[in-house]
């Protein structure tokens, strides 16, 4: 049985890639919890760690390259750790996810009927004639026009939304309690995004699931989700509910990203640009404030050392302490 709402919780959480003789943690001691008919938004640039949490959470990380440790208890089981055989249990039916590119996810020498189908296959007792029936009514509950021929078809010949609600139907097949959705709308024209952002809350109203969404889309966010983390250079640099970020942001990285938003009203003013990059994996300082290398004119006294999560607000979380003298580059700053 679940505690009280919560469907996930996820403790100090790390995953280091080998590099040479190596490991170097992709997601550093994050900590995130879930809960039911709760939609989770994970936000930040790419190479931040959004999609290593998830893959790690899936337990679809390689374990010859990957070093694994923290907790993601799930239903009172931790799953760090857990054996291929119980992790296939788990996965599909447990916890669902809606990969990037639906394409490279889909097998292309299968016709989409049978994709779905399997799923059905190894967590479900349904007989075959039954399968092929629910995977028809699942292509019909994504929005799929004509289930009955797209079901026959094989992936090339579907649309890029068409697989992507392909990719969700395969998700949502066995009703997990866990939704996870990284960059479901990537590379989607905004009509097609806006289809499939719609069809996630209809799920998620129907079967009250608790859906982690990674992306860097910041309008994406403001319109589905109810909770945000952001996460930087591996770790999560402030959370809080979706209203509270918008309307208060802190910490210097979530300021940037919403400043960088092109405003309608602005058709004068230049697009803010957050200064350097992402550090790679091997290059990520793993002492200090992880983005102070971006704000140099943001005097070093005024980063932690050892920076952590402070809460701001109740439910508001920000780390280090740069937030409190943060302000955007003006004439004169070094």
């Amino acid at each position: 049985m679940f505690v009280d709402n919560k469907l996930l919780d996820v403790r100090n959480l790390h995953t280091g890639f080998r590099i040479k003789d190596n490991f170097y943690d992709a997601v550093d001691d994050v900590s995130i919890t879930l809960d039911k008919n709760e939609i989770l938004a994970i936000v930040g640039e790419s190479g931040c760690g959004k999609s290593t949490l998830a893959m790690t959470i899936m337990g679809l990380q390689d374990p010859k390259n990957t070093r694994i440790t923290g907790d993601i208890v799930y239903n009172d089981l931790n799953l760090v750790g857990l054996s291929e055989t119980l992790y296939n249990k788990i996965r599909g039916n447990d916890i669902g996810m809606i990969f990037q590119d639906p394409l490279s996810a889909l097998n292309p020498l299968m016709r989409i009927g049978d994709q779905i189908a399997e799923a059905l296959f190894y967590h479900t007792d349904l007989d075959e004639k039954q399968r092929t029936e629910r995977a028809i009514e699942l292509l019909n509950q994504v929005g799929i026009v004509n289930p009955e021929r797209v079901a026959k078809q094989y992936p090339h010949e579907l649309s890029g939304g068409m697989r992507q609600r392909v990719i969700i139907a395969i998700a949502i097949s066995c009703k997990p309690p866990i939704i996870i959705a990284d960059e479901p709308t990537t590379a989607l024209d905004v009509t097609i995004q806006a289809q499939i952002l719609d069809l996630l809350g209809d799920l998620q109203e129907e079967t009250e699931a608790g859906i982690i969404l990674i992306t860097h889309d910041l309008g994406v966010v403001a319109e589905t989700a109810d909770r945000v983390a952001v996460m930087y250079g591996g770790q999560i640099v402030e959370e809080a509910p979706v209203d509270v970020l918008f309307s208060n942001p802190q910490h210097p990285y979530t300021r940037s990203l919403l400043n960088s938003i092109p405003q309608e009203d602005a058709h004068d003013s230049e697009l803010h640009v957050i200064e350097g990059v992402v550090p790679s994996l091997k290059n990520m300082p793993r002492t200090g404030c992880r983005f102070a290398a971006r704000i140099p004119w943001i005097p070093e006294d005024e980063h932690e050392e050892q920076p952590t999560l402070h809460e701001v607000e109740p439910g508001h979380f920000v780390r280090c302490t740069c937030y409190k003298h943060f302000h955007f580059r003006e004439e004169g700053d070094a």
